[in-house]
């Protein structure tokens, strides 16, 4: 009976094998993946990452070689761990919870355990890490900045997060990704594919060569080179020119939508974010909550258009049909509803014309102008539609569908926008009216723009009523571009609406609020701006200097580049960004620069004493009592301090 009881229980036990057996090698519905496979090392040779150049074909991005060591934790076995991160140059801490982040990635797959060693580290540990069984070293590519400006274009790579793993099986832990700019949106063209090598182990967990002999192995397949629009002269003159100042820069050339510089200031050295020190100088510009030199101004920054915006609610009065060019509208300092002072004007010649209008900048004009849009029709909140959607044809009020990797929609109030604010609990339906609005007339109120879409809009009215979309890609290597970037985009706006508000913007420089920035020799068509500027100060609504804004594109006929430059706190339109704005043109044109007067005083002339202003912890005054300082004087005054606090502390 025992006899039979055992041989039963091996009978049993050999039939539960027999089946385990043939579940997992023949029935078994999941694929066998060489990924999981333990006895198979995968070694992942990494493509070269493409190059980038710029819109004349100057080299701004190449690589250079990087070298990791790699860990895969269940093959690492008892080592000297003080000899081991004695050579590593890291703490024993360090080692164990490098070691432990690994581990709860995979025990099975490699990552990285140390990155970015330097040439001189990898040739003493070359010749030592066979005493150490489960790490190895990989050798990769980083990038190598050509050029010291353009952080904001070329953007950075670093390693993956989790969250990246997840959305693509290609990556793996320790692999680098593009994290911002150019690096980021087209990551999938400049990343190339990564080859692998399959290498058999024995049973005691060493190499014995190629699996299969190597018929499943794979070469890397190198990222593709691109050429960008930005022409990296322009963009370097355009940092030049905002140093000591906070806003964005953008040019388009109108006849293409290529964006030929996105500048966006405070900027920073892009090679700062690559090797071994990029996530401690990642942190000190995240950190930066006053500065925010990684908040691309140009692309993320919503603000007030101003009285750029007038000659948008100009087009539409005239297609509109609701006011001639040769209307005119007196002024008084200002624009008023019976007794009552809805909107301040500065001193101009009146009546006031279109021409004169846009040319002298007249707040009341451009408010009769929009009431007259609005009382068109007996509903205000489809008349305001109607102005919307205008509005919104030339790029205002939502994405416009670029291929770079932020952005902000701005906005362009609707009916339904100003219903939902002004609805009466009372009578259970919205009251207003286009009294309470007057605002939107000159570019405040709650208009939003960033500085690319006021530059498309810019385009837009240089081509006389289309664009195309902005977009940042000029060539890749054996391959084309987005058809969408070929297309033209048209306003709603006819094409005989577009002279003489153009001729306006001309006679800014000939004899309006931007006389005295003429360009010898180039016929620039432009519109100045001033926004005004509120922040919340220790929970108090508090008006700081106002921003400066322009717009323009030049040449009248057949233009070659739109522009839009913001300065904040920059006082009025013609102070700083027009000058700007007028210098850009020129460098782009000429490639020269005559206006040199105009030049020195940017350069000499610093903001920064207003970016403290709320910070100061000092009372200050905005109307009348504002002063712009030069550069040497900040740096004198800041000397001062300086000196000042440490007399104090010595005390």
């Amino acid at each position: 009976m025992r006899k039979l009881l055992l041989l039963s229980i091996v009978i049993c036990v050999g039939l539960v094998f027999i089946a385990r057996l043939f579940y997992l090698q023949v029935y078994n519905p999941k694929a066998y993946d060489i990924f999981e496979d333990t006895a198979i090392r995968k070694v992942f040779d990494y493509p070269k990452r493409g190059y980038v150049y710029d819109r004349n074909g100057a080299l701004l991005v190449a690589n250079q070689p990087s070298y990791d060591v790699m860990v895969i934790p269940r093959e690492v076995e008892p080592l000297d761990t003080l000899e081991f991160c004695n050579l590593l140059k890291i703490s024993k801490e360090d080692f164990l919870r490098t070691y432990e982040r690994a581990y709860r990635y995979s025990p099975r797959l490699p990552s990285v355990f140390l990155s970015h060693l330097s040439k001189e580290d990898y040739a003493v540990l070359q010749e030592k890490m066979r005493k150490y069984d489960g790490f190895y070293i990989q050798k990769r590519s980083l990038r190598s900045y050509q050029t010291s400006i353009g952080a904001n274009v070329l953007g950075d790579i670093g390693e993956v997060n989790r969250r990246n793993i997840a959305r693509d099986a290609y990556y793996r832990m320790g692999d680098l990704i593009g994290k911002q700019g150019i690096e980021l949106s087209y990551e999938k063209t400049l990343r190339g594919v990564k080859g692998i090598k399959f290498i058999q182990k024995d049973r005691f967990n060493k190499d014995i060569g190629p699996y299969k002999e190597g018929t499943l192995d794979t070469l890397p397949q190198p990222g593709k080179d691109i050429t960008i629009t930005i022409d990296s002269k322009l963009q370097e003159y355009g940092e030049l020119l905002m140093q000591n100042k906070r806003g964005g820069i953008i040019a388009i050339e109108p006849s293409s939508g290529e964006i030929l510089a996105m500048v966006s200031a405070p900027s920073y050295n892009p090679n700062i974010l690559v090797g071994r020190n990029r996530s401690k100088n990642f942190n000190k510009l995240f950190r930066d909550s006053i500065a925010k030199p990684l908040f691309d101004r140009g692309l993320q920054a919503g603000y007030p258009p101003g009285s750029p915006f007038k000659v948008i609610n100009a087009l539409i009065g005239l297609q509109e049909g609701v006011i001639t060019t040769g209307e005119t509208f007196s002024c008084r300092l200002g624009y008023y509803y019976g007794s009552r002072k809805l909107t301040g004007c500065h001193a101009h010649r009146s009546p006031a014309n279109m021409n004169l209008g846009i040319y002298e900048s007249c707040n009341a004009y451009f408010v009769n102008v929009y009431r007259r849009i609005l009382d068109k029709h007996g509903d205000i909140s489809k008349t305001m539609d109607v102005w919307s959607n205008h509005a919104k044809s030339f790029g205002l009020g939502n994405y416009l569908g670029n291929d770079l990797a932020v952005g902000q929609k701005g906005r362009i109030p609707d009916g339904a926008y100003y219903d939902r604010a002004y609805y009466d609990e009372a009578t259970k339906r919205p009251r207003w009216a286009s009294t309470y609005v007057v605002s939107n007339a000159i570019g405040q109120g709650e208009v939003d723009a960033t500085p690319i879409q006021l530059a498309n809009m810019t385009a837009a009215i240089a081509n006389r009523g289309y664009y195309y979309t902005p977009h940042i890609i000029k060539s890749v290597e054996n391959d084309t571009i987005p058809s969408k970037f070929k297309k033209r985009n048209y306003t709603t706006i006819d094409r005989q609406h577009f002279e003489p508000v153009i001729q306006g913007m001309f006679d800014v420089y000939n004899k309006g609020t931007a006389a005295h920035l003429k360009i010898p020799g180039i016929d620039i068509c432009g519109k100045t701006g001033t926004a005004e500027n509120f922040v919340i100060i220790d929970s108090v609504k508090t008006q700081l200097t106002d921003h400066s804004i322009f717009v323009a594109f030049a040449p009248k006929e057949d233009p070659k580049i739109a522009i839009a430059v913001f300065v904040e706190n920059g006082y009025w339109g013609g102070r700083f960004a027009g000058r700007i704005a007028g210098l850009m043109i020129e460098k782009y044109i000429k490639g020269e620069i005559t206006r040199t007067d105009m030049e020195r005083w940017i350069l000499d002339h610093t903001l920064e004493h207003e970016y403290e202003k709320p910070y100061s912890g000092k009372p200050f005054k905005i109307n009348g009592e504002t002063r712009i300082m030069r550069v040497d004087e900040y740096e004198q005054l800041k000397r001062a301090e300086a000196s000042q606090n440490q007399s104090i502390t010595e005390e």
